[in-house]
């Protein structure tokens, strides 16, 4: 069970950094939200080596997006 916690921990942390970078890119601010979900998850499952963490995260970054903080595909914000 601990490998999958790492697996998934790392699939967690290399989205909350492909999140950043789009934010970076973008300057939407939902992404640094979401990124912070995902990261934040990542860590704490690892630290407490834990799933439920991850599925927190999950959640969280779900309901982000269902409130609209999703700058969703093909959209580019403009400066």
């Amino acid at each position: 069970m601990e490998i999958v916690i790492y697996v998934f921990a790392g699939l967690f942390l290399l989205l909350a950094l492909g999140m950043l970078l789009g934010y970076y890119r973008t300057r939407h601010p939902g992404l640094v939200l979401m990124a912070s979900c995902y990261g934040t998850a990542s860590v704490l499952s690892v630290m407490l080596m834990h799933w439920w963490p991850l599925v927190a995260g999950f959640v969280l970054a779900w309901i982000l997006r269902m409130m609209g903080l999703d700058p969703g595909p093909g959209s580019k914000e403009q400066r």
